[in-house]
């Protein structure tokens, strides 16, 4: 089974004091790579998080983002230091006594001093928020998934094709190949004739026939492609990650292409390398985005 790394998932969900939306985001990446930006408040749920989502994703880096809104995510208070405005007090007292000043103290005196009074505003941290969280996170990863499975399918259709294509170059290439040896043959033959005029040793021709046909023998590389082709499309069927296989496969079927690309000395093969190399590098960039 195919699965794309590539995915997006977005759930909010609400109560009467929060609410929470989380945002799921994937790439491809070589290994599974978690990244979660939420309030800290939550940070004691980040493990389950983390477990949650690797259950369900083997590959790719994953972006978490977690938002909350509402009153009961933040918890206000107010501290006033009772001693240091008493002293306060006394002390503006003292001063009027002492330098005969007049004057009252009010009441907006003393809060606008931040010394004497804090607000203080605190991150609510309970049960009922994390569970929330969790529930968003749970459904995000669903559609996440869901995503992933669907652009899985169509990364399938695509690399399905173009290996097919690829299978359909080295079918051709195996009917031609025999061909190209006798033509090579028959123009050794030609340039022998025109040289000597027309005494010719056969016996020296078809030496020389044999030993390129030893160097442009191909027969070997077109054999593992085939294998290369039918293990391709029997590791698509599988429901483990298939991404790095497949990956493999593709660098060895270039391997096997670029051999005989310069083993085989004929224009129409070469034409047939160029489409094989072609294909191979669209399968590659298609490889890379499935898990």
């Amino acid at each position: 089974m195919v699965v794309s790394m590539t995915g997006f998932g977005r759930s909010t969900k609400e109560s009467g004091q929060f609410n929470a939306t989380v945002e799921i985001k994937t790439v491809n990446h070589r290994f599974c790579e978690f990244h979660i930006r939420m309030p800290r408040q939550l940070l004691a749920i980040e493990d389950k998080l983390k477990k949650n989502l690797g259950s369900r994703i083997d590959r790719g880096r994953v972006e978490v983002f977690v938002m909350l809104e509402g009153e009961g995510t933040v918890n206000r208070s107010v501290h006033i230091d009772w001693k240091l405005m008493d002293e306060y007090v006394r002390h503006i007292a003292d001063i009027k006594e002492k330098y005969k000043v007049s004057g009252e103290v009010t009441i907006q005196d003393l809060v606008s001093r931040e010394e004497l009074i804090v607000f203080e505003e605190k991150a609510a941290g309970n049960d009922e928020l994390e569970h929330l969280v969790l529930m968003a996170a749970d459904e995000a990863a669903q559609e996440l998934m869901q995503m992933r499975l669907q652009e899985g399918s169509a990364l399938e259709k695509d690399v399905t094709a173009n290996i097919g294509l690829l299978r359909d170059h080295v079918l051709h290439i195996k009917q031609y190949a025999p061909a190209v040896i006798e033509q090579y043959r028959e123009r050794l033959s030609k340039k022998l004739h025109e040289f000597v005029g027309g005494i010719v040793d056969e016996a020296r021709v078809l030496t020389e026939a044999a030993v390129f046909a030893d160097k442009a023998d191909i027969n070997e590389e077109l054999t593992r492609l085939d294998s290369h082709i039918a293990q391709f499309f029997k590791i698509l069927t599988l429901t483990d990650p298939v991404g790095r296989k497949l990956d493999f496969l593709v660098q060895e079927m270039n391997r096997e292409v670029n051999t005989i690309g310069s083993k085989a000395n004929d224009a129409e093969i070469a034409r047939a390398v160029v489409e094989m190399k072609s294909l191979l590098e669209k399968v590659k960039e298609q490889v890379q985005n499935i898990e």
